[in-house]
């Protein structure tokens, strides 16, 4: 790779990283071709997108754009590493489960994930990142919980003015 290339990635990498809130790094080193197809396929159906890039290259474009904010991640650039980019932050985490389950098998693994600005390191925080809930999710959480409240109050008033309008036409 000539220099001009790396930086080609790095630039590349760095809109991603820009561009998207959540990411994941997995290892997908034991992985054949197939499967790594296999993977890319289940990452475009639920838009996610997935880029192998070298790690000094990632590191590198993490380092460009915040050094600090991205420095738990450097230690997961190990090995053969598929960055996934996504807007939905457990979407990754969701395709990787599946993806296991249907090969029988424990890779890809899971060696971080950057999450809205928070860092899961290793392939034990998977479950719980299958399981994190998206801004719409919790949006819809806030909204039930806005609006049983009103129901009762305005159940009450409708009851309340129903039994009014029966003493009224009594009298």
């Amino acid at each position: 790779m000539t220099k001009e290339q790396k930086n080609e990635v790095i630039e590349l990498l760095k809109e991603k990283f820009n561009q998207y809130n959540n990411f994941y790094v997995t290892d997908t080193e034991s992985l054949s071709v197939e499967q790594v197809g296999k993977l890319r396929r289940a990452c475009f159906d639920k838009q996610v997108e997935m880029k192998v890039a070298k790690n000094t290259l990632i590191k590198k474009a993490l380092e460009a754009i915040d050094a600090e904010k991205y420095a738990g991640v450097y230690d997961s650039l190990n090995n053969v590493t598929a960055l996934m980019f996504s807007e939905n932050p457990k979407e990754p985490a969701l395709i990787i489960s599946s993806f296991r389950k249907e090969s029988n098998g424990d890779k890809p693994v899971l060696k971080a994930a950057f999450i809205n600005g928070d860092i899961y390191a290793g392939d034990n925080n998977l479950v719980a990142l299958t399981k994190i809930k998206t801004k719409n999710e919790l949006i819809g959480e806030v909204i039930g919980l806005l609006q049983s409240p009103a129901k009762r109050v305005l159940a009450a008033l409708l009851h309340h003015h129903e039994k009014q309008a029966e003493t009224a036409t009594a009298e």
